[in-house]
């Protein structure tokens, strides 16, 4: 059986220990009476009352006549021991002058002295010792006082380091980018006799979760050297001079491990414009960037110390960063294509059992917009599904929730909704859905569902045909129009409109917006840019830069109402000749609650085929009642190909 530790081990019991002393000898003070003085004694043996005193270690005891032969008093009170030896000249003068009739004088023993001297002592020791066992503790962290301004970055063992360009997927240009790097640190000599310099320094550009760590960390372990990893946060402290000084360190120790690579993550954290910002000036941040710019030029062609960082915000960087000689190759990580999926899912796929049906090709269609960090997100998802159902294999299902998970959250069946509330959020997906499968070109419906699933009350998820880089005036009136479907369902159906599509109307509002000041999709404006993309954050310019008047700002508000306006037009019309077919889907919703992607195609396509369907009845339009509460929280997507609609 395995020894429970002591809560907090040596250091807790001596505190203990010293709270302990310190409480009794504090309380002992409190509760001791008030010490007596030499004025006070001789007041009373004045008097002429004292009849005898008692001295007892430190202790006065004054025996006092009582008038009329009531019984004597005594009082007792403590005394300092630097009056002692005056206080036995008192009573000698004082039994010589008559004034007393006698008194007793014991020597006092120095036991209580040297009780507060032990009290100190263990004080100080049990201070000392503690403030020891918690400084050699962090020792080892590089944190205590003697290390504070020595770097923090983590030595990886070349020999531990397993990670290879085999366990990067999804990113060959990247890799073969890099493999130059690599053959450097191995034979650098084969470089330097042709006179070739390596870039010292490689910036990885990429958005989060595009392997840009794992590309860092790949290199080394090819090349089989020294990795010092530290986050561009870890050089910043409060105290001006320590990142300068841990810059120093980082850089000093990485010559003595040369061939080595040094990997600075989130470098935008110190590499950040300098002089900007309200701040102003000469901060420790710039102190620790101006080192860092220093280092890097202090590099001899042989001194085998490569330079590697990641930021997702390379705008921000200071451009003498930037410049030939220090980061002098730029790399960007995309998001993988649909091949890169597929091998990146491979990869991750290794170490777990996959149903012999499923195609990791497919997986990859229906996960366009995912980054490796999701694509491992996802199977790991869908295996704890797996493992809930109690499985032995993961099979398609699995995955395929595991996807509208990540994007939506998981499904909340318990959530009490009432039934005009779901009726509204059926009409509402039933909207989307039908207005998406009419005028998208790209985009083909996945799921509709009046299940909540996170924030959302209800959601149309769909996915494009194939990757997209690049977007037509028609496909962003599309996306505004697919936006707009379940308002106008609403208002088709119930002639009223709820707050549901709140996160719908943003989404339009800000593709319109995006139309006409930043691709010049206006005929009335041109091919005009409006705006400036200034950092919200305090790195370049604080805040935003408007770069026209108020006379076109106005015409860009019009530009912007008349998309929406005819957008909306357009998606009224199309659900009025469809009103057939959007009663029919959302009363399948009602039921169902979930309509997957081919059941959807099939009630869509069997309702056009049906040339003599009926034109939707007056009763079907008519107002029904409606809560003005809002029935469902909107919540958009972060996915920028896959989409969702919730409601």
């Amino acid at each position: 059986m395995k020894r429970k530790k002591m809560p907090g081990g040596l250091s807790f019991y001596i505190i203990l220990l010293a709270v302990i002393i310190f409480m009794s000898f504090f309380m002992s003070r409190l509760t001791r009476p008030a010490e007596t003085s030499l004025s006070e004694i001789l007041s009373r043996i004045n008097s002429g009352n004292v009849s005898q005193v008692k001295v007892t270690g430190y202790v006065v005891e004054i025996v006092e006549r009582q008038s009329g032969g009531a019984a004597s008093r005594t009082f007792s009170k403590p005394i300092s021991p630097t009056w002692m030896p005056r206080l036995q000249e008192i009573l000698e003068q004082a039994v010589a002058d008559g004034k007393i009739d006698a008194y007793d004088y014991s020597e006092p023993t120095d036991i209580s002295s040297w009780l507060n001297i032990i009290v100190i002592v263990l004080m100080l020791g049990a201070m000392g010792a503690f403030i020891w066992f918690t400084y050699s503790r962090q020792a080892g962290d590089g944190r205590n006082a003697m290390s504070f301004g020595r770097s923090r970055a983590k030595l990886n063992d070349p020999s531990k380091n397993k990670v290879s360009f085999q366990d990067v997927a999804g990113a060959d240009e990247e890799k073969e980018e890099l493999q130059e790097v690599v053959d450097f640190l191995k034979n650098p000599k084969k470089y330097a006799d042709l006179g070739a310099k390596i870039p010292r320094g490689i910036l990885l550009v990429g958005l989060p979760g595009t392997g840009k760590t794992l590309l860092a960390k790949a290199v080394a372990g090819e090349a089989g050297v020294p990795f010092f990893s530290i986050s561009g946060s870890d050089f910043v402290e409060m105290f001006v001079g320590v990142g300068a000084s841990r810059v120093r360190d980082l850089f000093e120790t990485a010559k003595k491990n040369s061939p080595c690579i040094i990997f600075i993550d989130e470098i935008d954290a110190v590499g950040r414009h300098r002089g900007a910002g309200l701040g102003g000036g000469h901060d420790e941040r710039e102190q620790t960037l101006n080192q860092l710019l220093v280092e890097m030029d202090g590099f001899g062609p042989n001194e085998g110390v490569i330079i590697m960082a990641a930021t997702n915000r390379p705008d921000i960087l200071d451009p003498a960063l930037l410049r030939p000689g220090r980061f002098d190759r730029r790399i960007t990580v995309m998001r993988p294509d649909i091949k890169g999926r597929e091998e990146i899912l491979k990869v991750h796929a290794r170490n777990k059992p996959l149903d012999a049906s499923i195609d990791l090709r497919d997986i990859a269609k229906i996960t366009p917009g995912f980054t490796g960090a999701d694509l491992a997100n996802l199977l790991n998802e869908a295996a704890l599904l797996a493992a809930r159902k109690g499985q032995q294999v993961i099979v398609y299902e699995d995955i395929s929730e595991a996807v509208f998970k990540i994007m939506i959250g998981p499904e909340k069946k318990s959530r009490i909704i009432s039934e005009k509330e779901r009726r509204l959020t059926a009409y509402h997906e039933s909207g989307h859905a039908i207005v998406l499968r009419t005028v998208s070109e790209t985009d083909k419906v996945e799921r509709v569902s009046i299940i909540p699933a996170g924030t959302a009350g209800g959601y149309t998820a769909h996915k494009p045909h194939e990757d997209r880089y690049y977007a037509t005036r028609r496909q962003l009136m599309a996306e505004i129009m697919v936006a707009l479907g379940g308002r106008a369902a609403e208002e088709l159906v119930f002639g009223e409109i709820s707050t549901g599509a709140a996160s719908d109307l943003q989404a339009c509002n800000a593709i319109a917006r995006d139309m006409i000041t930043k691709y010049g999709m206006s005929d009335r404006l041109g091919n005009l840019v409006f705006g400036s993309e200034s950092e919200i954050f305090l790195g370049k310019d604080y805040g935003h830069v408007q770069n026209y008047s108020e006379k076109l700002a106005g015409i860009i508000d019009e530009e912007v109402k008349r998309i929406i306006d005819e957008a909306y037009d357009e998606v009224l019309s199309i659900l009025r000749s469809k009103m057939g077919l959007l009663n029919r889907l959302a009363e399948t919703l009602l039921e169902k609650e979930k309509i997957e992607g081919p059941e959807f195609e099939s009630i869509y396509t069997r309702a056009e085929a049906e040339a003599d369907m009926p034109a939707a009845d007056s009763t079907q339009t008519k107002s029904l009642p409606i809560e003005s509460d809002d029935p469902s929280s909107e919540t958009s997507s972060d996915m920028p190909e896959q989409k969702v609609d919730p409601d």
